[in-house]
């Protein structure tokens, strides 16, 4: 189980960490997408749009340290948790605005995203609830490695649908 958390901290960790800097590297463009998830009135788009991305950068640097994983996995839970709601009721409202969830894009939020976010939160949970011991290093790494190929796929996850949508 030890393993489970090792990849699960990493996957986490770069999870956020990229999309906190791709939010910030168009910070402007982030808070302008928000209203279109998450009906706000105009003075707390900026506060609410700054507190997610110091959450996200936050969850990522608590889940790799060992003491402070546990909150880490708590702060990506609730994030998650969040995020899979509001995405749930911009569908709900027909709302299908831009996910910028991994910086600019047009391609619009859906299904495929109320998916991943539900994985990633039970992956979150899982990584919260497994034991805190440190593993071998060796095992480590290597659990840490699969947990940032998943973290790369769940990324890219938007542009490999086009592929295969294309490719059909």
């Amino acid at each position: 189980m030890e393993y489970l958390r090792a990849a699960c901290a990493a996957l986490i960790a770069v999870v956020f960490a990229a999309s906190s800097v791709s939010k910030l590297r168009d910070f402007r463009g982030f808070a302008r997408s928000v209203p279109a998830l998450v009906p706000l009135p105009a003075r707390w788009v900026t506060p609410v749009s700054v507190a997610v991305v110091a959450a996200e950068a936050g969850s990522a640097l608590l889940v790799v340290v060992p003491a402070t994983a546990a909150v880490g996995f708590l702060l990506a839970s609730a994030l998650l948790f969040a995020f899979t709601a509001a995405i749930a009721a911009s569908l709900r409202r027909g709302r299908v605005a831009p996910c910028r969830c991994f910086g600019v894009t047009e391609t619009p939020i859906g299904p495929r995203h109320l998916v991943r976010n539900s994985l990633l939160l039970g992956l979150a949970v899982l990584g919260a609830l497994a034991p805190a011991h440190l593993p071998p290093l060796a095992g480590a790494a290597v659990a840490a490695g699969a947990g940032v190929v998943v973290a790369v796929l769940v990324i890219a996850m938007d542009d490999i649908a086009v592929v295969f949508a294309r490719s059909s």
